[in-house]
């Protein structure tokens, strides 16, 4: 399949990776945001699961600086690499979630040597409150009937 995967957090708790094709068309505001080596697209509104941050706490703050693109509904703006003066907004829900449990096993035939040892990466959850973008026309979306 082409896409892209994008991982959120589920009502549950749990994780969730979810496809996005590159021929959806989204009448919403969103950005392409760039955070460590990783680019995300976002909208407000949306949870997004990012690296972790050990000094965020639940309810804190965070700006993303790093806007690679934007789009109001209509027109994009697109950065050469950044846009001059735009930011993401985003609260903090959750400070340390855990991903799914990786396995390694090491096995070395004929010399009776095992290995096991497993890892799980924690993440940062964040909800995603503002996208400021200067000179950006916003559209609404016509509600559908």
């Amino acid at each position: 399949m082409e896409g892209r995967y994008e991982f959120i957090l589920l009502e549950n708790g749990g994780i969730s990776k979810r496809l996005f094709r590159a021929n959806q068309v989204s009448l919403r505001m969103f950005a392409i945001i760039e955070d460590g080596s990783h680019q995300y697209r976002v909208a407000p509104g949306e949870t997004l699961v990012v690296d972790y941050r050990d000094t965020a706490n639940v309810g804190d703050s965070l700006q993303f600086e790093k806007v690679l693109l934007a789009n109001g509904g209509g027109s994009s703006t697109i950065g050469r690499p950044l846009i001059e003066g735009a930011s993401v907004s985003a609260e903090v829900i959750d400070s340390e979630l855990k991903g799914d449990k990786l396995e390694i096993q090491k096995f070395r035939r004929r010399h009776d040597s095992k290995r096991h040892t497993g890892h799980r990466q924690t993440y940062t959850a964040v909800k995603i409150t503002d996208i400021s973008v200067p000179g950006l026309e916003v559209v609404e979306a016509a509600a559908a009937e």
